[in-house]
């Protein structure tokens, strides 16, 4: 007998020791389902399987959860919401900005913030280095957007002082920390394990400004 999605999620959410809010686990389940929907018009994702979609998706997005201290987060190039949509429901205090340059993955995220009644989720449809938001962010997220040295350069504005930029990576980028521009440094190399993936390796790397 298959796992259910449901029980996927759960046995993730134990593995990972997060306690969310009571209704986080529902809108989860929820926006994997909106993934599906959509996927078939909009091909948002690669991933088309319901259970893939918890893990490689939802489950990777909370394996940072622990290490998002601040009370705003700009997520670049978010494709379908990642990880910006499910910070969103797992931390309703957080001030969620999610950025991509495609108009329907745009279109989709505000539709999924309207019907997941997600308060603190703005969505952007716009070129981050053009972007000029009210106020800078402490920290900047990416889980596909490019390199870590373009993701900086192009972001370099929007960061507040002392802020870091988070790096969602797979192997260990030793090639992509080489090549970090000047005056920018790793602080941190944070070894993710993901729950239903154990032999995948996950890293988050956080920079800072020198």
């Amino acid at each position: 007998m298959s796992v259910q999605p449901e029980t996927l999620l759960d046995q993730g959410l134990a593995e990972l020791r997060l306690d969310l809010p009571g209704a986080a686990r529902v809108k989860l389940l929820a926006y994997a389902k909106l993934i599906s929907k959509w996927n078939k018009v909009y091909n948002l994702t690669a991933v088309r399987d319901a259970n893939a979609i918890v893990t490689q998706h939802l489950l990777d997005s909370l394996t940072v959860l622990p290490y998002i201290k601040a009370e705003s987060i700009a997520d670049i190039g978010a494709g379908a919401g990642l990880p910006g949509i499910v910070l969103a429901i797992a931390r309703p205090d957080l001030d969620v900005h999610t950025v991509d340059t495609v108009q329907k993955k745009a279109v989709f995220m505000r539709q999924a913030g309207i019907e997941l009644g997600l308060a603190n989720l703005t969505a952007h449809h716009t070129r981050v280095e053009s972007w000029q938001p009210e106020k800078a962010f402490p920290l900047i997220i990416s889980r596909a957007f490019s390199e870590m040295a373009d993701f900086v350069r192009l972001t370099r504005h929007l960061l507040a002082p002392g802020g870091h930029w988070l790096a969602m990576k797979g192997v260990y980028p030793d090639a992509e920390i080489a090549q970090l521009p000047a005056g920018v440094r790793m602080a941190e190399a944070i070894p993710l394990r993901l729950p239903g993936a154990e032999d995948t390796h996950r890293h988050l790397i956080v920079l800072e400004c020198n």
